[in-house]
Formats: C-alpha cells, sequence, structure tokens
C-alpha cells in the first residue's frame, strides 16, 4: 500500500518531495511493513513515534507522511477511518505563525557560518524564498549582469517560474561560492539536488544560537509579515499582492479567477521590495540608523 501511495506521488510532488515520503514510509515505518493496512491500530503507530520521538521534528514529519497515507487509503475505500490521525505530535513546538523579532533574526545571521549552510539561511533571510529552492541553486539560474535569479518551473513547489532581481547583499553573499567541478549546484555535496544536510546543520545553528524553538521556514513568514506590516507598527508597508509575488504564492490575489486572468508579476514593485528589505536587515546588522522608506511613500524602480 505504501509503494502504491508512493507511485500516485510521483506524478504529483517534486523529487525531493518524493525522497522525503519514501523516506518516511520505508524506512521510518518499517515496523508496520509486516501488516495488512485495515490491521494497523493506532496503539501500534504510538509505540512507532516512541521510538522516533528522540528526533521530534524528523517524527512530526513521518507522523504527517502516515496521515496522509491512511487519508489516502479511506479516500480509495481500503479504510474507514485514518488510524494515524489521532496521534500524539512528537514536536510539541511545531508553530504556524511564529516570526522572529528583529533580535533574534539578528541572532541567527551572526551565528552563521561562513559555509554553505550559513550562506542558505542568509539567503533565506534576504530573500524569504523556501529552503529547498535556496539550497538546490544552480549558477545556471542566476544572471549577474542583470541581477536576476530564474527558478524554474520544475524547481518550484507550486511548479509557478519565478523570477526575483537579489539585491546586492545577496549577490555579496553568493560571491562568496566558489565553482566546483562537474556540477552546477551552488551548495552542497550532491550534484543533482544541491544541500542536504538540514538537520545536522540546523542543531548546530541552534547549539550557536539558542533563541527559542524555530525552524527556517519562519524566516520566509518573518520576512513576509515584516514586509506588509503598515510602518507605524515597525514594517515596511507592502501591499499583499507585492509580499504575494516576492514569495511565488498564488493564494490570495493570485488564487481562483483571479489567477486565470491577473498575470502581472509586479516585477518592478517586488524588486523595490525585496531592495528596502535588504537595507532594512542590513541596519539591523549593523545597528545602524534605519533609513527605510515605506513602500507606498517611493517609487517603484524601473524595470
Amino acid at each position: 500500500m505504501a509503494q502504491q501511495f508512493l507511485d500516485v506521488k510521483r506524478e504529483k510532488v517534486r523529487d525531493s518531495s518524493l525522497r522525503e515520503y519514501s523516506r518516511h514510509l520505508l524506512k521510518n515505518w518499517k515496523p508496520l511493513h509486516g501488516f495488512p493496512i485495515h490491521k494497523i491500530e493506532r496503539r501500534s503507530i504510538a509505540a512507532v513515534l516512541g521510538d522516533l520521538a528522540k528526533r521530534p521534528v524528523a517524527a512530526a514529519r513521518a507522523r504527517s507522511t502516515l496521515i496522509s497515507l491512511f487519508a489516502w487509503a479511506v479516500r480509495e475505500g481500503y479504510l474507514d477511518v485514518n488510524p494515524a490521525a489521532g496521534t500524539n505530535n512528537p514536536d510539541t513546538h511545531v508553530s504556524r505563525d511564529r516570526t522572529l523579532t528583529d533580535a533574534e533574526l539578528v541572532a541567527v545571521w551572526n551565528a552563521c557560518r561562513d559555509d554553505d549552510y550559513g550562506r542558505i539561511v542568509k539567503l533565506l533571510i534576504l530573500t524569504g524564498q523556501r529552503m529547498r529552492e535556496i539550497g538546490g541553486l544552480s549558477w545556471s539560474e542566476l544572471d549577474q549582469d542583470t541581477g536576476k535569479w530564474r527558478l524554474p518551473a520544475a524547481r518550484a513547489k507550486n511548479k509557478r517560474e519565478h523570477e526575483l532581481t537579489l539585491p546586492g547583499m545577496a549577490w555579496g553573499i553568493i560571491g562568496q561560492v566558489r565553482r566546483r567541478p562537474l556540477t552546477d549546484r551552488l551548495f552542497g555535496a550532491s550534484g543533482k539536488i544541491g544541500f542536504t544536510n538540514w538537520d545536522e546543520a540546523k542543531k548546530a545553528l541552534d547549539h550557536r544560537c539558542p533563541i527559542s524553538h524555530w525552524t527556517l521556514h519562519d524566516l520566509r513568514r518573518t520576512v513576509a509579515t515584516k514586509l506588509a506590516e503598515a510602518p507605524e507598527d515597525g514594517g515596511l508597508g507592502v501591499k499583499p499582492h507585492v509580499v504575494e509575488a516576492l514569495l511565488n504564492h498564488i493564494s490570495g490575489h493570485k488564487s481562483g479567477v483571479a489567477g486565470i486572468y491577473n498575470r502581472a508579476s509586479y516585477q518592478a514593485e517586488v524588486r523595490t521590495a525585496l531592495a528596502m528589505w535588504a537595507d532594512y536587515v542590513h541596519a539591523n546588522i549593523a545597528g545602524a540608523e534605519r533609513k527605510i522608506i515605506p513602500m507606498e511613500r517611493i517609487k517603484p524602480i524601473s524595470a
């Protein structure tokens, strides 16, 4: 049943997501392989989760994958109920609304080392993009003459090509990366998929930067929140549709019928917003007086 589920997902998700599903179902949940799917009980799942709980975040992801498998099995008629849905989440610190304060953001930045992971985290802070999209960066996607990064649809989570004009601070970080033979990737030991050592590198960063529980995805949420907040609340006043375009979101202003007819990329506005955000980050890191002008008070940079 797990293999059938993976075969279905193969046509619907990115290769990196399929590898993660496979690792969870074929490795982490191997103790359940000897049972018919309709014979697997919640207590059996809880017992395996208990063994996986030494790594709470990884265990939570394994649980989420198993829930998805059983949900698919219910829809296919193999089960009446999802036995994994009522289990406890091993990661009690999971939060979908965590944003970092300015001080926390600076602490993370300063704790980053001059290595692949450190550069990835800094680029996540500066761009608000997804971690695997940055971790899999290729030289062929970058055009320093125009300052643009073109993320191909095949690597984007939503399968939509995405183009950003990166700020100077981001190019400064990219400029520290040495080209390696036989690979187009900037980061990671794997020339095929880029950076992969996420868990161990995050643990090491947390050891150097002991702020309260946070994830790399919280950086993306922090960027979006700070951009959108009103200037009187300490934000940059960027319009929601520009933030969505920057993040390559297809919800909100680009969802449903609006997404069919509204093909605007808001390139000029996104370029301005990213430049403003880089200035904001630099001011906090340097401890300098902020010279940020709210979005509604400036004209977009011409394309």
